[in-house]
């Protein structure tokens, strides 16, 4: 029995050296604290708590992360656009942290090569990226602090992917955009899901957008969320020289 645990053991050492070593050159650093880092990739799935029965998973280190890429970018902002105003630097930091570009930095870092799940990676959403990413951003600040944890991301998301000009023209949601033009406009507007016929494997949400009652656009996806996203976007495009307008 006592082999059997040395074996475990040292499988797990050298689990535990791999995934410091890929980590140590993302970071550029050696962790201090490297319990934080197991548990910045550590999905809920693993069913681990601690010793009082806490649960130990990335989804706190989420919520820090989040907090401080928050902070970092909004003090990038107010130094870069001294004309902007508190509504035109809250619109420009949603862009920077917005979910899909999250994910976009996750994938690029290949953080999800890292995570320890009981699930098949292949099964993740694509949320699973952006998550990781706010999770590790949150073990640097608590590992190193704050300055450290502007580095990195002054490093990976800052440099290489905030452009102030691109970004003002950046759209995060159309949905929000299109049903902003039409209270404004004061036209009426409906997103339905009708009855889809489609044979896919995997469920597929059908919706149609109505504008003043016409039918403007249709769309499909796995999720509402996404079909009316969808959606919206075909109509912004439809609509897009009296949007521009306003």
């Amino acid at each position: 029995m006592s082999i059997f645990r040395n074996i475990l053991k040292n499988s797990r050492s050298e689990e535990d050296g791999n995934f410091f070593l890929q980590l140590k050159q993302i970071l550029g650093f050696t962790p201090k604290k490297k319990s934080l880092y197991l548990k910045a990739f550590t999905h809920r799935s693993m069913n681990i708590k601690d010793k009082k029965g806490n649960a130990i998973n990335y989804e706190r280190l989420e919520f820090v992360g989040d907090a401080m890429l928050g902070s970092v970018i909004a003090s990038f902002l107010y130094g870069e656009v001294p004309h902007g105003d508190e509504g035109y630097l809250t619109k420009m930091r949603s862009k920077v942290v917005s979910r899909q570009h999250l994910n976009e930095l996750g994938k690029e870092l290949n953080l999800i090569d890292l995570v320890r799940s009981r699930i098949p990676k292949d099964n993740f959403g694509s949320n699973i990226h952006g998550n990781l990413f706010e999770s590790l951003v949150g073990a640097i600040y608590l590992d190193k602090g704050y300055k450290a944890c502007e580095k990195f991301v002054y490093k990976n998301v800052i440099l290489p992917h905030v452009d102030i000009e691109k970004l003002e023209g950046k759209v995060i949601s159309y949905k929000s955009l299109l049903i902003e033009w039409c209270q404004k406009e004061k036209k009426t507007f409906k997103y339905e899901v009708y009855e889809d016929t489609g044979n896919d494997a995997l469920k597929h949400f059908s919706v149609k957008l109505s504008i003043d009652d016409k039918v403007i656009a249709k769309a499909r996806a796995t999720s509402k969320k996404k079909a009316e996203e969808k959606a919206s976007k075909r109509a912004f495009f439809a609509f897009q020289e009296q949007i521009s307008k306003q």
